[in-house]
């Protein structure tokens, strides 16, 4: 069974790496460090399944990052994985369906993945 891919956008590498080794048995992971990179990233893997962006990041946020994936690929699902509470910014993000989820750091990753392979089914 082919596995789906799953962007992550973070510019912490140990979260990247511990993402990767906790959900790699599930899913075809793809990292990158900052919004720019996951731009450039989606651009080879344009079948990604759902994309995960850190919110704190330097240079571009994740829902700024999601904005921009969503002018090029509007049917992508996005989650915002973060270590502060939930905003206004986020909370109308999630109202207005840019993003489906917004998490809170440190996540159970067994619960995360169920998250995501839930999203997959309902796409």
């Amino acid at each position: 069974m082919e596995k789906y891919k799953i962007l992550y956008v973070d510019d912490e590498p140990t979260n990247l790496l511990l993402f990767e080794i906790n959900l790699k048995k599930k899913f075809h992971i793809l990292t990158a460090e900052s919004g720019s990179e996951g731009l450039e990233m989606l651009k080879n893997h344009s079948d990604t399944a759902v994309v995960i962006s850190d919110m704190k990041m330097p240079g571009m946020n994740g829902l700024e990052f999601i904005r921009a994936l969503k002018e090029v690929y509007p049917d992508k699902r996005c989650f915002i994985l973060t270590g502060y509470e939930v905003n206004t910014e986020m909370q109308d993000a999630l109202n207005s369906g840019l993003i489906l989820r917004c998490l809170r750091k440190p996540m159970n990753m067994n619960d995360l993945a169920s998250m995501i392979e839930k999203t997959i089914e309902e796409a």
